[in-house]
């Protein structure tokens, strides 16, 4: 079984996050960049097990981005995985993500391609979708659980309509969310194996579909108000004319 895992590179949650003068690009130099959380925690992991689990699987890691790159790949090859690719290009949105990784897994023969639910900085949740239509297979979204079921998949996943089991055969894309998988932490040995695991460039071709006109932090908080607990009334007015909950 072939396995390939998606892995975006995203910003630390505790970054601050600033914009350039032309209001169209994130301020990087300060910037700590990791492995998205869901594509770490859930999709890798979610595939070594299957590898641990099925002797003679392969497991891939995938990303798309510029050299700056390489420091996650590791990170995310110390966690485990055979091997590695880059895309070469700086993505603008997640159709050109989607596109590079498709272009590159068309002709690898993967049974199976993971991603995590969604990234932490842009929040979308369409790259897995947008990989499985170029690629015209099924697309499985939000697994809880997720195991081999002979030449397919066997999936658990929750839905408006309550909790789901389907059997998809592959190949295929699924997205990884929580419960999927229990996170690991890097050990020496896997991160200093990763220094030395294949981490393969490949060009991109390709354009993206849209671009950013501009960004706008949002507005700071207010001060607090303080409304005495007997005065009830004022505090319902408040509630219904400024902050617009009720």
């Amino acid at each position: 079984m072939k396995i390939l895992v998606c892995i975006s590179k995203v910003p630390d949650t505790t970054t601050k996050i600033s914009f350039d003068e032309s209001k169209t690009k994130l301020n990087t130099p300060n910037v700590q960049w990791i492995v998205n959380p869901s594509d770490e925690w859930y999709a890798l992991v979610r595939a070594l097990e299957l590898q641990e689990a099925n002797a003679g699987s392969t497991v891939t890691l995938i990303n798309v981005g510029g050299a700056d790159s390489e420091p996650v790949i590791r990170k995310a090859l110390a966690i485990g995985g055979d091997s590695a690719v880059r895309v070469d290009v700086e993505p603008t949105d997640s159709f050109q993500v989607a596109d590079a990784i498709a272009t590159y897994a068309k002709s690898e023969g993967f049974d199976l391609i993971l991603t995590g639910k969604e990234t932490i900085d842009g929040n979308s949740s369409v790259t897995g979708a947008m990989i499985a239509e170029l690629l015209d297979l099924p697309y499985i979204t939000l697994a809880n659980k997720l195991d081999v079921d002979g030449g397919g998949v066997k999936v658990e996943r929750e839905s408006e309509y309550g909790d789901q089991v389907i059997k998809a055969s592959f190949p295929l894309v699924v997205s990884a969310a929580k419960g999927v998988a229990d996170a690991r932490i890097p050990n020496m040995r896997g991160i200093m194996a990763a220094r030395s695991k294949p981490v393969t460039v490949v060009p991109y071709s390709g354009a993206a579909l849209t671009s950013v006109e501009s960004y706008t932090l949002p507005p700071e908080k207010g001060a607090v108000k303080m409304i005495a607990a007997e005065n009830a009334e004022e505090l319902i007015s408040l509630l219904h004319t400024e902050a617009k909950v009720i």
